[in-house]
């Protein structure tokens, strides 16, 4: 292909994209004001969003998209998990530890024109505890508040002047600064909220730098550029985030210039992308886990034996080596090495199918009772590239060493909803942090707490020495002693199995050429809004 050819073709691309855009994202009158070569960059997903309220969701799917449209009072910095001012542009605590004040930008406004204060952020959080609180009950159940135990950590939230909130604490919590990063704890219009109801989730206000115009559920959601972003104004008119479930399909549609970006990209087409002028690969170690969880509360996965012939039956080595191309290292601990607190010295389970069939039969001698429902996912994850290969890999394993499974796949967000009331007996499932601290791993995950139904720990794993060192973790302010506590916990873990720790991968996405100033976080898009698209240059 010539230059003149390139330069033509992502000169119709643009053209094309507005034109579609103003056709079908709006009015007729905002299409006739639509300027002809607006930038549009559009974003391949392979599934959708399932709420856009961020305080009742937990997906990364409805995550990627909140982060646009609302600001938290501190977040990440572009390509680190170092917190820099959000809405709050300065805070402090007291010396216990106990109470925490955070000065608000002056001037900032939501979306529909109503001003962010200090009672807008009380009502952002009020919602989410106080049991007055006339929206406590509207949306769904606060994910994240709840699955973090923030009604034993938080004691109020209070207006003190007009830009000045206060977090008092019912004791010290280490993680809260990065917590408050989370989209969980975005900032959200009370006038919208009061507007919309049950249906804010899908006429989401904030005050971040795009504003939502349109949600086609399975196919497309559009943002426009918040001209009044108090971090400045986003290069980018408009962001499309579409559904396109199958990575070959999304490979397509971005040689030929029909979106800008696509995640989840089959590692047997990698070579394929290094060598296409037009695209670029970008990667950075992912801080993620993707794990297969035993459903404890079911027979015979309540019994240590059988999660341990479980976890002797896979062969992860080769599953991460043909399925991950490079993409990813075996996982042997449910937090990733890169994470402070690691313990390297434990022992992964090794691959050994005759003892898991000595561990079987030692449990039933007879062969095992029934078959296991194995829930796979229907579409990729971060720490998950290619889940239908590796669920077919994983139930072979299993199958060689005398378990059967029936898998199951379900869309996105039923399938979250089954997994967390316990319908399987195996699931594959994943975790990207949201902050760089070992809790919001184990926490979230595997402590005893967040096995009641809907359930974030779905393993239903209930070790009650490893709640009480997770608290006590939470209380230290000294980072090495919480290491310390953390190790402790991975040795227990270890002892109990109540996953497969399969891999983490790599964070990778596909980028045209002509996309300039993205960056690759490791636990965050916020910062896509700092992208541009530009015609190549001669």
């Amino acid at each position: 292909m010539t230059r003149w050819e390139t330069l033509r073709r992502s000169l119709v691309g643009i053209v094309v994209l507005s034109l579609w855009i103003a056709g079908c994202g709006g009015s007729d009158q905002e299409a006739r004001e639509s300027p002809a070569l607006e930038k549009v960059f559009v974003f391949g997903r392979a599934a959708d969003s399932v709420g856009l309220d961020p305080a009742h969701e937990e997906d990364g799917e409805s995550f990627k998209v909140a982060e646009l449209i609302f600001d938290t009072l501190v977040e990440y910095q572009p390509e680190t998990t170092e917190v820099q001012p959000g809405l709050a542009q300065e805070w402090s605590s007291s010396e216990d530890g106990l109470v925490w004040r955070f000065r608000l930008r002056s001037g900032v406004q939501f979306h529909d024109g109503t001003p962010v204060d200090a009672n807008a952020v009380v009502f952002s959080f009020a919602r989410q505890f106080r049991a007055d609180h006339p929206y406590h009950n509207v949306g769904g159940p606060w994910l994240y508040w709840t699955s973090l135990g923030l009604n034993e950590i938080i004691e109020d939230v209070v207006a003190v002047d007009p830009l000045t909130v206060e977090i008092r604490l019912k004791h010290p919590y280490a993680p809260l600064l990065n917590m408050l990063a989370i989209p969980s704890f975005a900032i959200v219009s009370p006038a919208a909220l009061e507007r919309w109801g049950e249906d804010f989730k899908t006429h989401p206000v904030g005050s971040g730098p795009f504003r939502f115009v349109e949600w086609r559920r399975d196919d497309r959601i559009v943002l426009e550029r918040n001209e009044q972003f108090w971090g400045g104004r986003p290069p980018l008119d408009r962001i499309v985030f579409r559904v396109i479930p199958d990575p070959a399909t999304r490979l397509l549609e971005i040689q030929q210039g029909n979106i800008h970006l696509m995640e989840f990209p089959d590692p047997e087409n990698l070579e394929e992308i290094r060598n296409d002028p037009n695209l670029r690969l970008v990667q950075r170690p992912g801080m993620n886990i993707g794990y297969i969880a035993m459903n404890m509360e079911r027979a015979p996965l309540d019994d240590v034996r059988i999660r341990y012939a479980i976890n002797h039956a896979i062969n992860k080595e080769q599953i991460v080596q043909a399925l991950y191309q490079g993409l990813a290292v075996p996982a042997k601990n449910p937090i990733p090495p890169t994470l402070w607190g690691y313990n390297d010295a434990i022992e992964d389970f090794s691959y050994d199918p005759e003892r898991a069939r000595a561990l079987i039969r030692e449990v039933f001698p007879d062969g095992f009772p029934r078959t296991l429902s194995f829930y796979v996912l229907s579409n990729p994850r971060p720490y998950f590239l290619n889940p239908h290969n590796i669920g077919l890999a994983v139930q072979s394993d299993l199958e060689r060493v005398g378990i059967p499974t029936r898998i199951e796949t379900y869309d996105w967000g039923t399938y979250l909803e089954k997994v967390k009331m316990g319908e399987h007996d195996l699931a594959m499932l994943g975790w990207i942090a949201d902050y760089a601290d070992p809790d919001n791993f184990f926490w979230f995950l595997l402590a005893a707490p967040n096995a009641t139904k809907p359930a974030s720990n779905i393993a239903f794993y209930r070790n009650e020495e490893v709640t009480r060192l997770l608290r006590e973790a939470q209380r230290e302010a000294d980072q090495e002693r919480r290491a310390e506590l953390y190790r402790r916990v991975q040795e227990l873990v270890r002892e109990d199995a109540p996953w497969v720790c399969v891999a983490h991968a790599q964070t990778v996405a596909v980028v045209r050429k002509e996309v300039q100033n993205f960056t690759l976080h490791p636990t965050s898009w916020r910062h896509l809004w700092r992208a541009d698209l530009q015609v190549a240059k001669e």
